[in-house]
């Protein structure tokens, strides 16, 4: 990497520009790896990769998809899927519709872990009628969530109860074909390796878009009846997060819900919305328009 034309602070500036993020600095090796991976992928030097980004999408998606860290796992925090699971239940309880469909939004929903453990957790109880949304600004973790296939690790994740809605990779494993002298290894490797995917029963409840949170258009016209904003917020300037949290709030129907992760946005006092005492879900209901 040419370090005459590397700096750090200026690409720290240009990825909080474009997506508000504030890259941590014990994450900064592994930005400056992002960043010489997508230059010479694309054949380039950073200081040609830096001239090219504001005029080339492709490169600019690609830069993002590596420096964000797609970081979740499924039931990640359960008393916050739980909470959702029973406003889903209380709400199909009091609908006068039968067709009145309960809306959830995951944003920055990664991999897609968190909306599949949420449409899991519902489809165990039998809810008919939900929709879940998940948003990332990332294009490869969003195809990710949409393929729907992990590995074995993550399995192991999924209570009893919603083992059902998981099924098999037909597909064996190359590594397994390729490497039987080396038993220990390939095991390692193909732990890793897609082995599972979300049963097609789920499909049908769930979407997933591509979606940068700082921006002001909403991902969908629809209200949500929860969204599921967790282990993202720490990663903006509190400014930022008012905003965003402002936005939330504008797309949350009356009563609706915004659920954060334990400890977060602790600072925030909108008019609008009130806390829930929970012991612990970090809560928020929408009282007012």
């Amino acid at each position: 990497m040419e370090n005459d034309s590397f700096n750090v602070k200026q690409w720290q500036r240009y990825i909080e520009r474009e997506i508000g993020f504030i890259l941590p600095n014990i994450q900064q090796q592994w930005f400056k790896n992002a960043i010489e991976h997508t230059a010479v992928s694309h054949a380039l030097t950073t200081a040609q990769l830096w001239c090219q980004l504001p005029e080339n999408h492709e490169l600019r998606q690609h830069l993002l998809d590596k420096v964000l860290i797609h970081e979740s796992r499924f039931f990640r925090h359960k008393p916050s899927i739980d909470f959702v699971e029973k406003c889903a239940l209380q709400h199909q309880a009091s609908a006068k519709d039968t067709d009145d469909v309960f809306r959830i939004w995951s944003v920055g929903c990664a991999s897609g872990q968190e909306v599949w453990s949420v449409a899991m957790s519902l489809a165990a109880v039998q809810l008919p009628n939900y929709e879940i949304l998940g948003t990332d600004v990332s294009e490869e973790a969003i195809r990710n969530a949409r393929l729907g296939q992990y590995d074995k690790r993550q399995q192991f994740l999924i209570p009893a109860d919603c083992q059902q809605f998981i099924q098999p990779l037909a597909v064996e494993s190359a590594i397994e074909r390729s490497n039987t002298n080396h038993s220990s290894t390939v095991s390692m490797m193909d732990n890793m390796q897609p082995h599972w995917q979300i049963a097609s029963t789920l499909q049908s409840h769930v979407s997933f878009t591509l979606h940068n949170i700082i921006e002001h258009r909403p991902p969908t016209a629809y209200l949500q009846n929860v969204i599921i904003c967790q282990n993202m917020l720490l990663y903006f300037r509190k400014f930022d997060q008012r905003d965003i949290l402002a936005r939330l709030s504008e797309q949350c129907a009356l009563e609706g819900y915004i659920v954060l992760a334990p400890g977060e946005a602790l600072f925030w006092r909108p008019s609008n919305m009130r806390r829930i005492a929970h012991p612990q879900v970090n809560v928020w209901q929408k009282i007012s328009a």
